[in-house]
């Protein structure tokens, strides 16, 4: 099916409503965040194209969908995680407990209320809850959390499509419990043979973690072959 095309002052940009499929990744806008299509749904097959593609969905309560491919992209490949000194003091303390899956719609939701810098609201919409506890539900979406003293302190939560995982969101309630949480997702998708985490876009935090850029074409090989549960050697990501 063709596309239709929403005009904005900086180019153009697909409507993916019905059953059209995404544009290719070119079309995607010339702005650091690259707007690549606008409307469609939050149904899981609409979801795991967009992810396979290196699309995710990111949008208000007052907007439509809108679908968004950055380049360069931030990447994190799990053997350069950067555990800082302050860390691993926590880490070795065992002051959190780990957990995976036992909370993921209390993780997004906690996500979703957090008030973080520069922003006005939240992308994390209820719409957007209900669709990625779906996906979580069909197997698809996963949460880290870190507990303490029987209450949830943290989390993080993200999509695993083969050997490739998107993170998404993080939030804390005490201090270091969403990078526990962060740390522990690591070294668990590392023993699950994940190549590469997808961090979308370049932050002070995520570098700090190890997070670098990679250019998109390489994004794209790299997610292709792990969607399809080809691994790369435990390098930096070179196969």
């Amino acid at each position: 099916m063709s596309h239709a095309y929403y005009q904005l002052p900086n180019g153009r940009v697909a409507c993916v409503d019905g059953n059209c499929d995404f544009p290719p990744l070119q079309n995607a806008l010339h702005e650091p965040n690259g707007l690549i299509a606008i409307g469609g749904d939050l149904s899981i097959p609409r979801l795991l194209a967009a992810y396979r593609q290196g699309i995710f969905p990111w949008f208000s309560d007052d907007e439509p969908i809108l679908w968004w491919s950055p380049a360069p992209r931030t990447v994190l490949f799990p053997a350069d995680l950067k555990i800082s000194a302050s860390l691993g003091k926590t880490l070795k303390k065992q002051k959190f407990e780990v957990r995976f899956n036992t909370a993921f719609r209390e993780v997004i939701s906690a996500c979703s209320s957090t008030l973080r810098g520069g922003q006005n609201g939240t992308w994390i919409t209820q719409d957007i809850i209900d669709a990625y506890c779906a996906l979580h539900e069909a197997g698809y979406a996963i949460s880290a959390e870190s507990w303490l003293d029987g209450k949830l302190a943290g989390g993080c939560y993200g999509i695993k499509i083969g050997s490739m995982f998107y993170g998404e969101s993080m939030f804390h309630h005490v201090t270091d419990a969403s990078k526990v949480a962060f740390a522990g997702l690591v070294k668990h998708l590392e023993s699950q043979h994940v190549g590469m985490i997808d961090c979308q876009m370049k932050t002070a935090h995520l570098t700090s973690l190890g997070a670098r850029e990679i250019n998109r074409n390489e994004f794209i090989t790299k997610l292709t072959l792990l969607c399809n549960n080809e691994t790369y050697a435990n390098t930096g990501g070179h196969k």
